[in-house]
């Protein structure tokens, strides 16, 4: 028994001394992963093989690594459930370059420490909870080229130091809590309102609205062009006095015809609101002849005006047409454009009150790649929806006009079409409540804005249904070619004949023909058929676009093997449009273009 206690102190030592020699030789990047796993909640156990035993993190769920010095590249987790914190040891991984979190639970504040690793290249942390701000030293991140942050709960002014990344093409910091001016220094100034949609206490030139001082006047700030320009010269006292006398002079002219001029303004609006008060009185008894319905204050104008703009809506008006109706131009007084779809009034749909319940839940819905729902009239002889316009009209008219040779698609916008375009159909399938099948996912509903961002057009126009794996489906039937095998059959939609259609636009990016081009419809074949058999034949040069000069082999093949898992005959093969959207953020967009990044990696 004396022997007992020697004995087994012996022991803890040794196992001590074996367990401190395990950690030792793990890399310092995996001792850095694993006090990042120790902030996080693994709800799905997908990081259980993170272990402190291992000799180096490179082959731990979601990590990749250089080659050479098995120092971490890449952190890929996105849609793993996971909860917690950021971790401050993320800054301990000096060599990496792209830092996936999206669409998790993750909560507390985006660490400063995340600063320090000066070769990111690409930071995913939208669809979080994350709170606080911006890191103000993220400028210090030279080599991003990639930051998305939207659908958080991030708050405070947005860095001006953002205006130093030189190399930033994507900035999405969309449906967060921003406030304040949007610095309009460096790169900031090249991207446009749907960087920063849903962020209402914005201002600036990059989301069309001015910024006002605290008495609502627009804010004019003086700014030198030089630092000479700031400071003054010399001047004698004389000349400086009388300056100042002046300058005072006149600043109080300036006031007293200010307050002249507000004067008049308060008395003409208040007699403008006696004036519509007894027009309102007067019509009181009377029946409404038309009823506007704005959602969540999006459309800042009078309703007398919006209605007279509606009611004047002519031929020579019209953009367009869809399957619901024919789409207008309108034109505000102050230039504001909107596009308004006149639905057609042969269509018998539910009751006034329930197709305005649903357009309410429809106008509710805010992405960055959805078109804006903004208000809902009904007029006597019909009844319109207003929409945001996108001034670079659909993709199919810039696919498939031949006379807009200037704004042929290269490569790059095409991959960044397909990108957005699935991060809005991800979106309606996988986060609104109840889901939203879109049914006519085609090229001429996909709208562009003027930076070639994708918007998801005619979503959701239908039947509400609320139970647990209930969809909203869209009132048309769809368009032939786009249409999935089965729904051809039953006529039920679902997301997985909505992965279809999204696979046949890619299709369609790849090669610029309709699905139904007569090249190979005359084969008997439609372009899935039409691509299988290409690739057969490896004539990988035929399926691409000849005016798409640009594309790269690899990235190619790439989009042609989502395609094809998006368009197999069976539609329980076909991933979700979360799958899609990874695999295109991992395989296609990824900036980690270098020979040893291992994309797949990414991948669970």
């Amino acid at each position: 028994m004396k022997l007992g206690f020697p004995v087994w102190a012996f022991s803890a030592i040794l196992a001590a001394a074996l367990l401190s020699c395990a950690v030792l030789a793990l890399t310092p990047d995996g001792i850095a992963l694993l006090e990042l796993k120790s902030t996080l909640n693994d709800t799905k156990n997908a990081l259980s093989n993170w272990q402190f035993l291992d000799d180096s993190p490179c082959k731990w769920t979601g990590i990749s690594c250089h080659p050479e010095d098995q120092t971490v590249l890449s952190i890929s987790l996105p849609y793993m459930q996971l909860g917690g914190i950021i971790s401050p040891s993320i800054g301990k991984l000096s060599r990496l370059q792209r830092l996936a979190l999206h669409q998790n639970s993750l909560h507390g504040a985006i660490p400063n420490e995340i600063t320090k690793c000066t070769e990111l290249r690409a930071l995913y942390l939208r669809g979080n909870y994350l709170q606080g701000g911006i890191p103000s030293a993220i400028g210090n991140l030279s080599h991003l080229t990639v930051m998305d942050l939207s659908s958080n709960s991030l708050k405070g002014a947005i860095p001006s130091s953002i205006g130093r990344l030189t190399r930033l093409s994507h900035l999405n910091l969309s449906t967060n809590f921003f406030s304040g001016e949007i610095p309009d220094v460096g790169v900031l100034s090249t991207f446009g309102l749907s960087s920063f949609v849903g962020n209402f206490d914005l201002c600036g030139q990059q989301v069309q609205k001015p910024c006002r001082t605290s008495m609502g006047f627009p804010v004019v700030l003086p700014h030198a062009s030089s630092d000479e320009a700031a400071v003054p010269a010399k001047r004698s006292s004389h000349y400086l006095k009388g300056a100042v006398i002046g300058a005072m002079t006149a600043m109080g002219l300036a006031l007293v015809i200010l307050l002249g001029f507000l004067w008049i303004c308060l008395v003409v609006k208040k007699e403008r609101a006696a004036k519509r008060y007894t027009e309102v009185k007067k019509q009181a008894n009377s029946e409404p002849t038309a009823k506007l319905i704005t959602f969540h204050g999006d459309m800042p104008y009078p309703s007398s005006e919006i209605i007279e703009k509606l009611e004047s809506l002519e031929n020579e008006d019209v953009v367009g047409s869809g399957g619901f109706g024919t789409v207008y131009r309108m034109v505000m007084n102050d230039c504001g454009t909107f596009a308004v779809k006149k639905l057609d009034r042969s269509r018998e749909g539910s009751a006034d009150q329930v197709l305005e319940r649903e357009l309410e839940i429809l106008g509710s819905i805010k992405h960055i790649n959805l078109v804006n729902l903004r208000g809902y009239c009904r007029l006597p002889t019909s009844e319109l929806l207003i929409y945001d316009y996108l001034a670079m009209g659909s993709l199919d008219d810039l696919l498939q006009n031949d006379e807009g040779k200037d704004c042929t698609l290269n490569w790059s916008t095409r991959l960044k079409i397909a990108l957005g375009s699935a991060c809005g159909l991800a979106y309606l399938h996988h986060d609104c409540s109840p889901k939203i099948v879109h049914r006519n996912i085609k090229s001429s509903n996909i709208l562009l804005d003027e930076n070639f961002d994708p918007h998801v057009s005619d979503f959701g126009l239908g039947k509400l249904l609320v139970d647990e794996d209930a969809h909203v489906t869209t009132v048309v039937a769809g368009t032939f070619g786009y249409l999935a095998p089965e729904y051809l059959q039953s006529g039920i939609a679902t997301e997985k004949s909505d992965v279809y259609s999204f696979g046949v636009l890619l299709l369609e990016l790849v090669t610029g023909k309709r699905p139904t081009d007569p090249c190979f419809a005359k084969k008997g074949l439609n372009v899935v058929g039409w691509m299988n058999t290409l690739l057969q034949e490896n004539r990988l040069e035929d399926i691409v676009d000849e005016r798409c000069t640009d594309a790269d082999p690899e990235t190619v093949e790439a989009v042609l093997d989502i395609a094809a898992k998006c368009t197999d005959a069976n539609p329980d093969e076909r991933p979700s449009m979360n799958q899609v959207l990874q695999l295109l953020e991992q395989e296609v967009i990824s900036p980690c273009a270098s020979d040893f990044y291992e994309s797949h990696s990414d991948y669970s």
